[in-house]
């Protein structure tokens, strides 16, 4: 029987199409760096070897420590100074960025129905940003960090998506096994992929990554009103 349900955010509670959301994240981000002496194509590609890294993680240091180290190794202390910079970015200025995204009431019907029926709720978005970045898209979401008995960030995870560990390290965290658990995503290479640890999957399809065109027609998958339909079949937990 599920007792826990993990929900991805962008894409998933937080409609979004991704390439205007990063336009919109890398164009505010330049105004606020490029002062410091950051070059736009040099910032864009430093910040993505960043996530990158972060996402090949297999170490012991968290995403947080893996992207800084890579970041300041692309640009030395310029990137040191650009700390309280980064701080003052997502706390005043990454707010503008709601604008490229989208908003559906649904989130939060879902969210506040499986409460209802008592279920642990997850917020198992990719840990590549800070924890004040992934608090405020929740927020665009009409949700509340609240919400979610354990949110990933950069600054507590030390694996990515589509890295399996990284669901191995939610269920030890919340001490959950994988066949009570259901992950609901939009990315078929990020998401999916908690199936193969014995976790149940739902494929949300409003806003489909498949990059890898793979073959989805084994999963249990369809719009937000399909999944609320789910929801609202399934039993108390």
């Amino acid at each position: 029987m599920i007792k826990t349900i993990l929900f991805d955010l962008d894409g998933t509670l937080l409609p979004m199409e991704q390439e205007n959301f990063i336009k919109a994240y890398f164009g505010t981000l330049a105004k606020r760096l490029m002062p410091l002496g950051f070059e736009p194509e040099k910032l864009y590609a430093g910040i993505w070897a960043g996530v990158k890294a972060a996402i090949m993680n297999t170490s012991d240091k968290t995403n947080e420590e893996v992207w800084w180290e890579t970041f300041i190794g692309c640009f030395g202390k310029i990137a040191e100074d650009a700390k309280d910079v980064l701080d003052d970015y997502y706390a005043n200025d990454f707010k503008y960025v709601q604008s490229s995204c989208g908003y559906t009431p649904k989130a939060k019907e879902t969210i506040d129905a499986l409460k209802a029926k008592g279920y642990r709720l997850i917020l198992a978005t990719n840990p590549v940003f800070p924890a004040t970045a992934t608090r405020q898209r929740i927020g665009w979401a009409g949700l509340e960090p609240s919400d979610f008995e354990l949110v990933t960030s950069y600054e507590n995870c030390r694996r990515c998506k589509p890295n399996v560990e990284y669901y191995s390290d939610i269920l030890a965290e919340i001490g959950a096994k994988a066949e009570e658990c259901m992950m609901v995503g939009n990315d078929v290479t990020e998401d999916m992929v908690a199936e193969t640890l014995g976790m149940k999957v739902f494929l949300l399809t409003d806003y489909l990554l498949n990059k890898k065109e793979l073959d989805i027609s084994a999963y249990r998958k369809g719009s937000f009103e399909e999944l609320m339909a789910y929801v609202a079949e399934l039993e108390n937990a």
